[in-house]
């Protein structure tokens, strides 16, 4: 017979409003015989809130469960930022599992958005080499704040992500960022 060992994944849902977190958790009985299944999820500018868990399935954390919205019908976004996720289950809450993860997806939008908007067929292949340069430095820096964040570097995810998005705003507003321009970010 196996011994509980929680766990859990968040998946992608490609939807700035919702996560997915599935467990995958072992249990030692089949259904699981756990008591008081929860859900603690630290949200960037809101307070930390706690939902129940439901074992074995797909859990999904939307605006509504961390109380952004009120109602189903009025979704919003989720922000961007570090979220530390806790499942544990009583007695005592001894027994849980923690992962901390970094929320892109109104970055990733604003980056997709500037990279479409670069001209792959230009002409000046300078000019060509250096916005994309520019853009393979900014994914660097998105890809570091995940990084990040998955080692539990919380101060250094939003480093990351803020030099990310300044860099980005100043590709977008003059398409410049990097070369002699990126050791303002520094």
């Amino acid at each position: 017979m196996a011994d509980l060992r929680l766990d859990f994944v968040v998946t992608p849902t490609y939807d700035n409003r919702t996560f997915n977190i599935v467990d995958t958790s072992t249990y030692p009985n089949d259904p699981p015989e756990v008591t008081e299944p929860l859900l603690e999820v630290s949200i960037p500018g809101f307070e930390t809130v706690t939902g129940v868990f439901t074992p074995t399935d797909i859990n999904i954390v939307d605006s509504l469960f961390l109380g952004i919205s009120e109602v189903e019908e009025d979704l919003q976004p989720l922000p961007d930022g570090v979220y530390v996720f806790r499942y544990s289950v009583a007695p005592a809450y001894t027994t849980f599992v923690e992962k901390t993860i970094m929320r892109i997806n109104h970055l990733q939008e604003k980056f997709d958005s500037a990279f479409m908007k670069l001209d792959m067929m230009q002409c000046d292949a300078n000019i060509k080499r250096e916005q994309k340069v520019a853009l393979d430095t900014i994914n660097y820096f998105i890809q570091g704040s995940i990084a990040a964040a998955n080692n539990c570097a919380t101060q250094d995810a939003s480093r990351l992500y803020n030099k990310a998005f300044k860099m980005l705003d100043d590709f977008i507003n003059r398409g410049l960022c990097c070369g002699t321009n990126l050791t303002r970010f520094y």
